[in-house]
């Protein structure tokens, strides 16, 4: 089964939208590309939320990671705000590949933010790469994980 990525950004984030989807594709993903087409100023929690609601309705498949997701702005921040709001998804901003394989491989993350005022397309790439080919190890930090959607609230 072939896996599916989506993306999606804002206008600080479209050029490295514009360099990842094709690289993504190559490597044998599905990408769902949710926007923008240009670089007009848009409001980036509008497009978290349209890839979070991509990511839920697919049900299983984004928690099991055959489904994921990218969202990049100028510093990744308000796109992983935006997206953690969400029950059920589990965004992690990174900036080195080591972050990214740990978001996955303990945390289960299902989106990776980036930012690309602070990530060149090299090193966004990198990360891309490292994001989507670790699993999530399950184990002992699966107890953990779990514990996100049932943290007590003030």
């Amino acid at each position: 089964m072939q896996r599916t990525l989506v993306i999606a950004s804002d206008h600080g984030g479209f050029s490295i939208k514009a360099v990842l989807a094709p690289m993504i594709q190559a490597a044998g993903f599905n990408v769902v590309d949710l926007g923008p087409a240009c670089t007009d100023s848009c409001d980036y929690p509008v497009y978290a939320d349209k890839l979070c609601q991509h990511l839920l309705a697919a049900g299983e498949d984004a928690q099991n990671g055959q489904m994921l997701g990218i969202l990049i702005c100028g510093t990744g921040l308000g796109m992983s705000m935006a997206a953690n709001r969400h029950a059920g998804i589990r965004a992690a901003v990174c900036t080195c590949e080591f972050m990214s394989r740990m978001a996955r491989a303990h945390n289960n993350a299902n989106v990776l933010c980036l930012g690309e005022r602070v990530t060149g397309p090299g090193l966004a790439a990198e990360i891309t790469r490292a994001f989507l080919a670790t699993p999530f190890e399950g184990g002992r930090h699966l107890k953990r994980v779990q514990q996100f959607e049932t943290v007590p609230q003030p």
